[in-house]
């Protein structure tokens, strides 16, 4: 329905810009023709030809179109404030009643000195103020939802690579921007309206997941930022784009096979992403003096510690820390024994005939588009949550066998590509082991650098972490 009505839309506002075409002394094919009308354009507004180039570059185009597209209204007089955003907003409706209108007439060039003299137009504070506003946001949001965006790391999962306070640029043309999918928004809110609480988005209109070409798929390890998949159940429920924001390492991407032993990644049978950065969790006892929760924090490293008091939980200390990192505090003269902390939590898909956890699970295949996976009691409870919330469909589990849309069925086939998502902080991230699979509709870009870095637990003049500014993200 809704590609007919954009059909329907489109077609109008060409034959009314077709109608002014001919009034302005051109012919009306000329509107309909992408690029060679910009050409025209120029010609109609004088500006300079070469701005046509800029057509191919994004986020630029829009400027360059809609600023001659306005530039081409003036020069029918259409300069007031509700002509220009009826103009953006409604060309289907106001072009052709423009066009066929007889007292809309052609009256010249409008970038010229010689059009604001012949026909003067100033613009009150109000509408200045209003035009600037108006292109600040505008532009901001385009900005925003096609080039880069900026990002704040909120939690340690991904410790250390990236730490709490990191302000990050992410790339949307990497892997290709997503059109909005939920594109009634309130600017610069993501899912929630400031100040006063409540949905800043409206659901009135849905537009199907589409995505750009961008200059990568995503690839194993890169640093990815998506949409939280499980903020499409109750009590959220919210649309693909407005679900939180999380940032983790594609540690395995669509085809790849992922397992856990002994709290080893493996990909492929190999083992999979492993650095110096990446941290576990441990047990530390020591002799009855406790730890000296100052020397963690100069030290940078990151302990557990009570969520109603912020301190520090009682011996045994929970240590969230590098290899590096736990070796020195084994040399603590305080220090008696130190563990590995077992998460042993139930991981991805929940199965009680698994009984799989965090340290330990899989072989998992990660589903690409196309495969055609067997339905049936083991591989339900791996399948079930794409093929229903992620894919749209219905699944009934019948006496007589399964049943997808209605029909039955023993095997289904992928629509989309998967990945999975894995915090570098190990034993402290909530990540795929917990929610599975991360489906491709909800990638929204790339992790490239921080731009800023701030340290909460530092001194005054340790704030900033200028050793970070502009530090690339690998």
């Amino acid at each position: 329905m809704w590609y007919i009505i954009f059909t329907v839309c489109t077609i109008s506002a060409l034959y009314g810009l077709w109608l002014l075409f001919k009034k302005a002394g051109k012919q009306g094919w000329e509107a309909i023709v992408p690029f060679y009308r910009e050409y025209i354009l120029t010609q109609l507004t004088n500006r300079p030809a070469w701005w046509v180039i800029l057509l191919i570059v994004p986020i630029v185009n829009i400027f360059i179109f809609y600023g001659l597209y306005l530039d081409f209204l003036k020069s029918f007089g259409k300069r007031r404030f509700w002509e220009t955003a009826v103009a953006v907003l409604f060309p289907f409706i106001y072009l052709p009643l423009w066009g066929r209108d007889p007292a809309v007439k052609y009256l010249g060039v409008s970038n010229t000195e010689e059009f604001r003299k012949k026909y003067p137009y100033k613009k009150t504070v109000t509408r200045e103020w209003a035009d600037a506003i108006i292109f600040a946001t505008v532009a901001a949001s385009l900005i925003r939802g096609f080039l880069i965006e900026a990002y704040m790391i909120p939690t340690g999962s991904m410790e250390r690579r990236l730490l709490i306070g990191d302000f990050l640029f992410v790339s949307k043309l990497n892997y290709g921007p997503r059109i909005p999918m939920t594109p009634l928004a309130f600017p610069f809110a993501h899912h929630t309206m400031p100040i006063t609480g409540g949905k800043a988005y409206s659901e009135l209109i849905k537009i199907p997941y589409k995505r750009l070409p961008g200059f990568q798929e995503v690839k194993r390890n890169d640093v990815v930022v998506f949409n939280f998949p499980m903020e499409a159940d109750a009590p959220y429920n919210r649309p693909i784009d407005k679900r939180e924001n999380y940032i983790k390492r594609a540690v395995a991407i669509s085809g790849d096979v992922v397992e856990m032993r002994n709290a080893v990644l493996y990909v492929n049978n190999e083992v999979g992403y492993d650095s110096d950065d990446v941290q576990h969790a441990y047990l530390i006892y020591t002799d009855g003096s406790g730890l000296n929760l100052e020397r963690l924090i100069e030290k940078r490293f990151e302990y557990a510690k009570d969520p109603m008091t912020g301190v520090a939980i009682a011996e045994p200390y929970l240590l969230y820390v590098t290899s590096e990192e736990i070796e020195e505090v084994k040399k603590w003269t305080n220090v008696k024994q130190v563990l590995p902390y077992d998460n042993s939590g139930s991981a991805f898909p929940h199965d009680n005939n698994k009984k799989w956890d965090f340290h330990n699970f899989g072989p998992l295949a990660i589903p690409k588009k196309g495969d055609v996976v067997k339905l049936n009691a083991e591989t339900l409870p791996i399948y079930s949550r794409l093929i229903t919330v992620y894919e749209g469909n219905t699944l009934e589990q019948r006496n007589d066998g399964v049943y997808i849309n209605g029909s039955k069925a023993d095997t289904y086939t992928i629509k989309m590509n998967y990945y999975w998502m894995m915090g570098d902080n190990r034993d402290n991230s909530s990540d795929s082991r917990e929610f599975g699979f991360v489906p491709e509709d909800h990638i929204v870009g790339k992790a490239l650098f921080t731009w800023m870095s701030y340290d909460t637990d530092g001194t005054f003049l340790s704030k900033i972490r200028w050793n970070r500014i502009f530090k690339g993200i690998k």
